[in-house]
């Protein structure tokens, strides 16, 4: 090869890196141009047994409102104030319902803007079921088209370490937020270790969107109390209510720990009963026995 041929070749080979060297150039001008985009992704059964702990002293929904849409408002502000070069994409409320059926709180949730309600399932002991696979589809399939560059997750559970690895894997940062726990951890250990970020909310910041409800009182307290055939028929009558809304397989989740119900079931019982006989039960062993024997009874009737 000749000196000429060589002086070509080095020509060409320079041209060719100056033109690779202006595509990156674009290229990177085209990035630092994209903004940055965040997406915050709640938990709401943690939020809810959180926060109702901290502020109102109990986990129990039914005890407590919470004011979803300023609570979402402060976690929008929060991230705003954090992620300062960045767009908020949209909020994400995760909850459970009977069937995935939405109730009329979850609804209004689901209306507010730059938000989307993702429900997962309850089962007859009204505990979550598919929430976590429901935050981990999210956060993996947006970290993988690269719709978000950073995630607010506010959530405790351990199951979430598969949904926080898959994200970073794709080179999202993942920043845990949670809400004090008045005693112990409410977050698992395994989760703070993995994201990028922790950063908690403490008693003031979570006090304005929570009420404790006032204790139902009855106009009839006065007044003799039922019979035990009346709160066996209100028992039967929430049975059925019950097993149309839940379906077979929570019956068939329920059979085994007859004739015991579990806790929430029980409570659930209680409080609708009281409802209709417009009187407390409290202090009337008899007669939640009773209301106990009609609720089973529908539902061995229906096998």
């Amino acid at each position: 090869m000749n000196e000429a041929t060589i002086d070509t070749a080095i020509t060409q080979i320079s041209a060719r890196l100056d033109h690779t060297n202006e595509l990156l150039h674009r290229m990177l001008a085209e990035v630092a141009k994209t903004p940055s985009t965040h997406a915050i992704f709640v938990d709401a059964g943690y939020v809810y047994a959180a926060a109702g702990l901290l502020v109102a002293g109990t986990e129990d929904r039914r005890s407590f409102d919470l004011d979803a849409e300023g609570l979402i408002d402060a976690f929008i502000d929060k991230a705003r104030s954090i992620f300062a070069d960045s767009r908020l994409l949209r909020v994400y409320w995760y909850d459970g319902a009977r069937r995935r059926i939405p109730t009329p709180e979850q609804q209004s949730i689901a209306e507010l803007p730059d938000v989307k309600v993702r429900l997962g399932n309850l089962n007859a002991n009204n505990q979550q079921k598919g929430v976590d696979s429901l935050i981990r589809t999210d956060l993996e399939s947006l970290a993988r088209h690269r719709a978000i560059s950073d995630a607010a997750l506010v959530g405790g559970d351990e199951d979430l370490v598969s949904a926080v690895e898959a994200a970073q894997g794709y080179g999202a940062r993942v920043h845990l937020w949670g809400i004090d726990a008045s005693e112990g951890a409410n977050q698992a250990e395994a989760l703070r270790w993995e994201v990028d970020s922790t950063r908690t909310f403490d008693l003031d910041f979570c006090r304005p969107y929570l009420t404790r409800r006032s204790v139902t009182t009855y106009e009839n307290e006065g007044a003799p109390p039922p019979s035990r055939e009346e709160v066996r028929f209100v028992g039967a009558r929430i049975a059925a209510t019950w097993l149309a809304e839940r379906g077979s397989d929570a019956l068939a989740e329920l059979l085994p720990g007859h004739p015991y119900l579990p806790g929430p079931v029980d409570q659930d019982l209680l409080i609708e009963a009281e409802a209709l006989l417009q009187r407390s039960l409290r202090g009337h062993a008899v007669l939640r026995r009773a209301l106990r024997d009609g609720f089973w009874q529908h539902l061995q009737s229906q096998l």
